[in-house]
């Protein structure tokens, strides 16, 4: 039987690394890209054709599965995985973000976030303790620590005491999960680095968490608003104060140039909602940059979104067919172009750990860019 967890670096380029995550439910290749599932789904995707374009583990989130249907109710129904149809990896974030950012009237203590649900206005609390048994109910593969997110903006006093505050629950969601029984010995646990745009308070967190002892960590707190430029300034130095044999994860991320970037700075693991809210808006991303299909000059153009892609939709559709599709509001429309986007993410992915695993990611990175920012 498959360990627990392991993580095997296969090949390094620079600071960048390619291996492979093992888990009991499969392998998960390195830089690796999942796509978001808040609620139980891949918006506008089967779980078949997202393994077909490509993908590894798939995103769930504690906080929309925590109000709808309920963890304990998708526990009664044999799990995450069983109750949507995807057999492999599913790591669950903790909920941190969405209770600050979409409930009302919150209330941080010591204890947890207390909150209004923005669904129906039912009162909750979570703490470090709910949010581990959450994602236990779930089944999830690999749990994210309870963190407390700030604006970047924030004075350092405020950023240094959430990320302290972190810490604190970082060590009761080890304890937790630790706790979890038959749960513990199948999953893994990542916990989440704080500390805003400042080197000397990610080193904290970092040492802080490893102490504490994780299978992975996140760089979290970033993708917030900060601007690429900010971003790339934390990517230069907060991987390397993680452990070098741990997959390192950043949270919420991004645009295609943004995981670039941040694979050749030593980034292991991204998600982001881009490729799929793109998909039912209207904007497909290319390699010769993304591109909005509602745009009247393809109404009649009969070539694919993207010459080079070698996805379903691709082969099949053309940009005057797909541009129809999405300015009549048909399904369809939304369906085809989330799948192409999701090949797309995952051929990059495809290209970089080749790219990294032939020893030519600066050539392959440069040339990227050069493409896809130059429209």
């Amino acid at each position: 039987m498959t360990e627990r967890f392991s993580f095997q670096i296969t090949a390094t380029d620079g600071r960048a690394r390619t291996g492979v995550i093992a888990m009991r439910r499969g392998d998960i290749r390195t830089p690796a890209f999942m796509p978001v599932g808040t609620a139980a789904t891949v918006k506008a995707m089967k779980p078949g054709d997202v393994r077909a374009a490509g993908a590894d583990i798939i995103l769930g989130n504690t906080y929309h599965l925590m109000l709808r249907p309920g963890a304990e109710r998708v526990a009664r129904l044999g799990g995450l995985h069983g109750f949507m149809g995807w057999d492999r990896p599913i790591l669950t974030d903790s909920g941190g973000y969405q209770v600050m950012s979409l409930a009302d009237l919150t209330r941080r203590s010591e204890e947890g976030v207390a909150f209004k649900s923005h669904l129906d206005g039912a009162r909750h609390l979570i703490t470090p303790e709910r949010s581990t048994e959450i994602q236990r109910l779930l089944d999830s593969d690999i749990v994210m620590a309870f963190d407390e997110l700030v604006p970047a903006t924030s004075s350092r006093d405020v950023q240094a005491a959430a990320m302290e505050r972190s810490m604190r629950w970082a060590r009761r969601s080890r304890t937790a999960f630790l706790d979890g029984g038959a749960h513990a010995e199948r999953a893994a646990q990542f916990g989440i680095q704080q500390g805003a745009l400042d080197e000397g308070l990610r080193r904290a967190s970092a040492d802080a968490l490893v102490e504490i002892g994780f299978d992975g960590y996140a760089v979290g707190g970033l993708a917030v608003g900060e601007g690429q430029e900010a971003m790339f300034g934390v990517l230069d130095y907060a991987p390397g104060q993680l452990p070098a044999d741990r997959p390192r994860y950043l949270m919420g991320v991004g645009k295609p140039d943004d995981i670039v970037g941040a694979v050749e700075r030593g980034i292991d693991m991204f998600d982001c909602v881009l490729p799929t809210r793109s998909g039912r808006t209207g904007q497909a991303f290319t390699r010769d940059g993304p591109i909005n299909i509602r745009n009247a000059r393809f109404a009649e153009d009969q070539g694919p979104l993207d010459p080079d892609c070698a996805c379903p939709v691709c082969a099949r559709w053309s940009r005057a067919y797909l541009h129809h599709l999405v300015r009549a509001g048909e399904i369809l429309g939304a369906m085809l172009m989330t799948e192409h986007n999701i090949f797309f993410y995952q051929a990059l992915m495809a290209d970089l750990r080749a790219a990294i695993a032939e020893g030519r990611l600066t050539t392959f990175a440069n040339g990227f860019r050069d493409r896809y920012l130059s429209s």
